[in-house]
This record gives C-alpha cells, structure tokens and sequence, in this order.
C-alpha cells in the first residue's frame, strides 16, 4: 500500500463504501455533536438497490441567523458522490472542538442525487443528468445538433453495431476537433431521454428539493455565500480542478481567483477541463443570489476522458431495461462506474481530503475578510 500523510483510519472513517453507509455516518456524525446543529431529510419515493431508503440531508452548523454561509455540496452526480461526502464528513470532524468566524455558518447538502449513488449512476431515476438540469423550462429547450448528429453512434441499439459507431465518433472528431466533441457530447442535450448527459424536460425531484431547501434556510436573505460543489472525473489524477462558471470578468470570478488562487479555471474561456455546458446547478445559485455567491466546482480527476465515455456508454445501455443487480455483466457495469468516478486508492483519497480542507479554509477565510 502506498505511504500516506493522514493516517489510515481517518481516510476509512471519511470514505464510505456505499450510499447507504455514506448516508447512515453523514447523519450519526450531525447527530452526534454537541453543539446545536440543524438536520433534515427530504425522502424520494425511489428506492435502492436493496430497497434501501433514498434521501437528500442538510445539516447546518453554526448560527442560524448567519449572513455569510458556506455550502458544501456532494453528490450532484450521484456516483461521484464518494469525494464530496467524505469531504464533508471530515470538515464535520474537524470543525467538531472550533468555532465558526462570527456571524458565519457552514450548510452541508448530502447526496443531491442520491439514487445516481446508491445505484453508481450519475443520472437520476429518470435518466437526468442534474447537472443540466437547471434551464427555464418555460422558454423553449436548447438544441443541440452535434448530439443529434452522434445520438445513435453514442448508444447503437445493437452490439454488433458497436464498431461502426466507434468510426463514426472518431469521424466528428477529425472533423470538428475534440474540443466541439466534447461540447457535443456532454454539453447538454434536451432530446434524447435515454441518452447521454440528457437534461430532462421538466425540474426533477433533485432541483425541486433543492429549490425548497435554498427557501427553507432564508438563503435570498443572506449577504455572501460561497458554494463548493465536489464532483469527480474529469482532469489529471487526483488532481483537486477549481472550476469556475460565472461569467467571464464578474465579480465573482475576481473573488474566486482571489480567494482560491490563480488556480481558477473557467470553461467560458478554454482555461478548464471542463467545456461549457447548459443548465448547471451553478446558474441556479447565480440567478437566485446574483453577485452575492460565489461558486465553484471542486472536480477530481480520475482516468482519462475517452474510458469515462465508454463507462457512461455501457451504464446506459445497461439501463434501456429493468437490471437484477446481482447480474454478473451489472456488476461488471457498476465496478466499471464505481472505479472511473472513485478510484479508491490511498493516494487519491488522500488528495481529496487535503484538497477539500485547502478550499474550505480558503472559503471561510476569504468571507471573514469581507
């Protein structure tokens, strides 16, 4: 086993095997502290694999009349939720014998997508990516042509059908470049209900629950918030990625770059490993706060962009159908997700708790300055 700079025991007690054990030590672990802490469950109706009960939990920690707030996000793609919960487990812990800044409190959302976890997908129960989901439903839905035009090579309807396609993929590659690939792709599409990175055609359960739990908590009310929202598989190896999709020059930026370092990168502008992308959870945090929020993606890399592509091909035609999860080819399928988005190795859990304290120090520090 690789040498490691935090013990063993405190990487096991943050990273968790599963989304059930994930959720159970994410709610002992509020529970269990002495201080006066808020939690609350929002229940879904699906269920996991093992009829396991799905939720969304908040946990609150500090004043509750606070006007700088932090979020600390896990879990917006499901199977990538291992990084952001244990992240949060071990802020739990440290913050355990400390007190805040005055007049600031930390919100931990928990598995926004908590059936993409318990089912190591990072889609929701009706096959929507979350993370494309927050469009104006009301207006009429963005197109996405290079999607149209790769849709059946994506998901071929047959095995046999698989190597054509893989031909015409590197076709619109050579043509277009990867950069337009990769927008094609992954930036969102609107259409295809079965397909890849599909934003859906109305608010899922995850964005509603979201919705309520930014009026529940007064959020409009407060005077700065900074938002880090933990996802996993894009970027070089363990590699903590600062994300930033506020627009190019804004305030928000400035303070990003300012706080985190010259670290930030912006997709609007090609610094990131991330392309641009329709309908993410940011623009939701951006609309309802403007320039009082600052938000991030804290995006660990894993292995490189063409396996995840092939993994999140292979995961949707598994699920064309009702799966039996003891299926040898499921599990095939659901070790091949579980490694691309958490790798598990000592090292790479090791950069990713390191990396998460690093930003939340960053964070708070930043606000009380303000």
């Amino acid at each position: 086993m690789l040498p490691t700079l935090l013990p063993a025991d405190l990487l096991a007690a943050c990273f968790s095997e599963d989304y059930v054990t994930a959720r159970d030590r994410f709610r002992q672990h509020v529970c269990d502290r002495q201080e006066d802490s808020r939690y609350k469950e929002f229940v879904y109706r699906e269920k996991g694999p093992s009829d396991e009960k799905l939720l969304t939990a908040i946990a609150w920690q500090g004043k509750a009349d606070a006007s700088k707030v932090l979020v600390i996000q896990s879990g917006t793609h499901g199977v990538e939720g291992f990084a952001g919960a244990a992240i949060q487990i071990d802020n739990l812990n440290y913050w355990q014998n400390r007190l805040l800044p005055d007049d600031m409190a930390i919100l931990y959302i928990h598995a926004i997508n908590p059936y993409g976890f318990a089912w190591l997908r990072r889609v929701n129960e009706a096959g929507i990516d979350l993370n494309r989901n927050f469009i104006d439903f009301s207006q009429t839905l963005p197109d996405n042509p290079g999607y149209r035009e790769l849709a059946t090579a994506l998901l071929p309807e047959i095995e046999t059908q698989w190597s054509t396609a893989n031909e015409v993929m590197d076709t619109y590659r050579q043509q277009h470049g990867q950069l337009k690939f990769e927008e094609a792709v992954s930036g969102g599409q609107y259409e295809f209900a079965n397909g890849l990175f599909y934003g859906g055609q109305s608010a899922s359960q995850s964005r509603l629950y979201m919705e309520a739990i930014f009026d529940e908590l007064e959020l409009a009310s407060r005077q700065q918030l900074a938002v880090i929202d933990v996802h996993t598989g894009l970027g070089p190896f363990a590699y903590g990625e600062i994300i930033c999709d506020h627009p190019p020059g804004s305030k928000a930026v400035a303070w990003a770059k300012k706080v985190y370092g010259e670290s930030v990168t912006e997709p609007a502008l090609g610094t990131s490993s991330s392309v641009p992308k329709l309908g993410l959870i940011d623009y939701f945090w951006q609309q309802r706060l403007q320039d009082r929020v600052c938000f991030i993606t804290l995006e660990f890399g894993t292995y490189d962009v063409a396996q995840m592509f092939e993994v999140l091909r292979q995961d949707h035609l598994l699920h064309r159908q009702p799966i039996d999860w003891n299926n040898s080819h499921t599990r095939q399928v659901k070790q091949a997700m579980r490694r691309q988005f958490y790798p598990a190795t000592p090292d790479w859990q090791e950069m990713v708790i390191l990396r998460g304290r690093q930003l939340i120090q960053q964070a708070i520090y930043g606000m009380s300055e303000n």
